[in-house]
């Protein structure tokens, strides 16, 4: 049968394939009383397995209401969505620089389109305010995912 964690994976995909919208919610206690396992069994796989980097988004909630909410989705566009969400007013070119080498390192953007967006970004060092900067960069990412 293999390790229980890869159990678990398979069992968690099985269900979510089974859903017209990609996505399951499961309450971590019983999903481990259902494989007969610990529930932090269940957490490390998920934590490692259904990770953004291979196409999957998830929110957990802890407690006596909590859940575990996974979903596959567009790898390129959870990509630009975590970037988008890292934007923030004060930050310095390079770190922008690293978000764009990020992308492009993963293959969403070409060397043109990276080249095209520092330059633009040194421009909007020296033109815009800080929460124009953002909004500018939130919307070339925003563009860029769509057609990646």
């Amino acid at each position: 049968m293999g390790n229980l964690a890869d159990h678990i994976e398979k069992f968690i995909l099985l269900r979510l394939s089974g859903q017209q919208d990609n996505s399951i919610v499961v309450n971590r206690n019983d999903l481990a009383q259902e494989l007969d396992c610990a529930p932090s069994q269940i957490s490390y796989v998920v934590n490692t397995r259904f990770t953004v980097t291979r196409g999957f988004v998830v929110e957990s909630r802890r407690g006596s209401g909590g859940f575990i909410r996974i979903a596959r989705t567009s790898l390129a566009n959870s990509l630009f969505d975590t970037v988008v969400s890292r934007l923030v007013a004060d930050q310095t070119e390079a770190e922008v620089e690293l978000l764009v080498e990020e992308l492009h390192g993963s293959g969403l953007m070409t060397q043109r389109e990276a080249a095209m967006l520092l330059q633009f970004v040194q421009l909007m060092r020296e033109r815009l305010a800080p929460e124009e900067r953002v909004q500018s960069l939130r919307a070339i990412f925003s563009t860029l995912s769509n057609f990646s």
